[in-house]
């Protein structure tokens, strides 16, 4: 027996009930996947958008693929068949911060948000202590049943997909940490490194004379006593320069700094032992715009240069036209608080340049 995840938005899970709760289905590029659930297997039912668990399946047959409608806004062909254990209201399901202090996503690591790798696709396989967590809490709720308030927008979710260049349909993930973060009241008001250093460069940047943006999932977070949304200069939109997709991505990089409808430097904050997130977003940028005239940079600390510049010639962002490395540039945290206490009261007048003699070119020694 193998726990998987089966995520669904507010409206495929109705869908699903209505149609009997008897097939549960998956895009088909999962199919490689799906094929791996076996009989006897359950399947832990994930509400996205209001960050629920609601359900519990058991797999009662073999894959198959079927083009018969269940679901109003995708097919999801690679569908299995199922047999409800327990199914839960949305305003009764368990909050998946209920197990911040449980659930090995939230425990292995210490990066943010990298809870919400867990909850990113599925089918996904999950362990069968935090399946046993997951079923325990579920069969508590359904017989304790608890009312929450759910935020309709946020039930209403649908996933997002776009049309590229060339006519092939992609999809650019909602960030959880966006979807499903806690409340600006329930952060906690000491600034983590990450959040200080994004401070020191909204500041930087507003000094120089620039307007400045902060990715709006953190814009609630606190730093030296104030939100990062409140900070001088800060733009509570973007310059609608791309198509949505890019727009859409743009708007999760953690650090901008503006001038008029023009985007002068892009930072990506990486405090922590994953890099993932920034390099996946400026790979994004890569493959959705090529001709991006953006200087791109990734801010770091000191004794994790070598981690960055491992990861950043990968094959998988090493082969995109241009090079991820080519385009993305390495600050250390040293080398940008030195910069900034060394400049002091001459901060006003910096010029953008001055971040190609602060940073690092990321590409290997020896690369072509």
């Amino acid at each position: 027996m193998t726990y998987w995840l089966d995520l669904f938005t507010g409206g495929t899970w109705d869908e699903f009930r209505k149609a009997g709760s008897n097939v549960t289905g998956f895009r088909e590029s999962r199919w490689t996947t799906v094929q791996k659930v076996k009989e006897g297997d359950f399947f832990l039912c994930y509400l996205t958008g209001v960050s629920r668990f609601v359900g519990l399946l058991e797999v009662t047959g073999k894959p198959f693929k079927d083009d018969t409608p269940i679901w109003s806004d995708q097919l999801f062909p690679c569908r299995l068949p199922v047999k409800p254990i327990l199914e839960l209201d949305p305003e009764c399901g368990v909050p998946v911060y209920d197990f911040r202090e449980t659930l090995s996503c939230f425990l292995k690591s210490d990066a943010r948000n990298a809870w919400t790798g867990a909850f990113r696709g599925s089918p996904a396989k999950w362990s069968k202590a935090d399946g046993d967590l997951v079923v325990e809490a579920l069969r508590y709720a359904q017989e304790h049943p608890r009312k929450l308030p759910t935020d309709p927008k946020k039930l209403a979710r649908k996933p997002r997909s776009f049309v590229g260049k060339d006519k092939k349909s992609f999809t650019i993930p909602e960030d959880e940490s966006i979807i499903d973060a806690p409340s600006p009241k329930a952060i906690e008001t000491s600034p983590t490194e990450h959040t200080e250093i994004q401070g020191l460069l909204l500041r930087l940047g507003a000094d120089m004379g620039f307007d400045v943006w902060v990715a709006r999932n953190d814009r609630g977070r606190s730093c030296n006593g104030k939100n990062l949304g409140e900070f001088p200069k800060i733009k509570d939109s973007l310059p609608l320069q791309f198509d949505e997709a890019t727009n859409r991505t743009i708007e999760l990089i953690d650090v901008l700094w503006l001038k008029g409808n023009s985007i002068v430097a892009a930072f990506e904050v990486e405090s922590t032992t994953s890099i993932y997130s920034g390099l996946l977003r400026m790979s994004d940028l890569t493959a959705m715009q090529p001709n991006l005239n953006i200087p791109l940079y990734l801010v770091a600390p000191d004794d994790r240069r070598d981690k960055v510049f491992s990861e950043i010639n990968r094959p998988t962002f090493n082969r995109l036209d241009p090079p991820v490395s080519e385009i993305c540039r390495f600050i250390s945290f040293s080398d940008l608080k030195n910069k900034i206490e060394e400049v002091g009261s001459y901060l006003r007048f910096l010029k953008p340049e001055f971040l190609e003699e602060l940073s690092e070119e990321c590409s290997l020694e020896g690369d072509e």
